[in-house]
């Protein structure tokens, strides 16, 4: 269940993405204050989405002609939730470190084309902080250097 303060952010946003952008941004958080864990940044951004999707925002179906869970008045099994929380407990936050976000956004912007990943990789610039920077900008001038032999 989305907290009250996610779904009266995500309402005074105007699209969709955005909107789902809030309840994502919850289950980033939960994974890292360790009130459950997820496996990969996929699985946390996932689970964001269904929980957006079943607070009725206006998102297109999951991919692989799943069929996203309907907003129904039907109380889930307690067992089967209590079971789902428990696994996603045992589970690691790493999922939610920067690192594997920035893994993740990377990843879903190749699958998009070059235009997706330049923007991506440019806004990874921009988080990265100026050591990081620094130390890409080296890594970057030795592969060019490598390169040239």
């Amino acid at each position: 269940m989305p907290e009250k303060k996610t779904s009266q952010r995500a309402s005074k946003h105007k699209t969709p993405s955005t909107q789902a952008g809030e309840f994502v941004r919850e289950e980033i958080e939960h994974v890292r204050q360790g009130k459950h864990g997820a496996r990969s940044a996929k699985q946390a951004i996932a689970i964001g989405l269904s929980k957006a999707r079943r607070a009725g925002v206006k998102l297109p179906p999951p991919p692989g002609g799943r069929k996203a869970p309907k907003a129904t008045t039907k109380k889930p099994s307690p067992t089967r939730s209590r079971a789902t929380l428990q696994a996603l407990k045992r589970e690691g936050s790493a999922a939610a470190s920067h690192e594997a976000l920035s893994r993740q956004a990377r990843r879903s912007a190749r699958n998009r084309g070059p235009a997706e990943l330049e923007r991506a990789a440019r806004k990874a610039v921009r988080t990265k902080g100026a050591a990081a920077r620094s130390e890409a900008a080296r890594k970057a001038a030795r592969t060019r250097a490598r390169k040239k032999v």
